[in-house]
């Protein structure tokens, strides 16, 4: 599986930020009825041209939010108590969440497979949170726009469903 160019799609995304931004602010407000089915098709069309073994860019560049379910799980798997897990990958960030120390992940292989990809925290089971039902929530949130760099499938996603809602006008 070729690398991809993740240079060439930060600069798309920079270039498109504004529009998207907005496209996915007004989609937000407007709330048409049957988007999830709108986002399901974009979904599938993402996967066709972005393949995440092939990136990894979240892994290097993002690090997950941790749920105490996460940790507890994780923890039991390396034989560790949850405060020894805690100790030696995660922080407190300036939100309050549980995030990785540092990035990369340290869980994230050199062929950018994860190495408790079955055990993963729910965070990073769900990236790059697509699929759901609070995804007009999602965009007003701006949890897309701020993917967008990080994400060649996000950017994808975002233009894909950028192209499906315009169609249908």
């Amino acid at each position: 599986m070729a690398e991809l160019d993740i240079k060439k799609y930060k600069r798309r995304a920079y270039r498109k930020r504004k529009d998207l931004g907005k496209f996915l602010k007004k989609l937000a407000k407007s709330k048409p009825k049957g988007i999830l089915k709108t986002v399901v098709a974009a979904d599938k069309e993402v996967w066709k041209e972005v393949a995440c073994l092939s990136c990894g860019n979240c892994c290097k560049t993002m690090t997950p939010t941790y749920t105490r379910k996460d940790i507890n799980r994780i923890s039991k798997h390396f034989k560790l108590s949850y405060q020894q897990f805690y100790d030696k990958w995660l922080k407190v960030d300036e939100n309050k969440d549980i995030v990785n120390q540092s990035t990369p992940c340290q869980f994230l292989g050199k062929n950018n497979m994860c190495s408790i990809y079955e055990i993963r925290p729910d965070d990073c089971a769900q990236f790059p949170h697509f699929v759901r039902r609070d995804f007009l929530y999602q965009a007003e949130e701006k949890t897309y726009i701020n993917n967008l760099a990080h994400c060649p499938a996000t950017l994808v996603f975002v233009e894909k469903m950028k192209e499906l809602v315009e169609a249908d006008l």
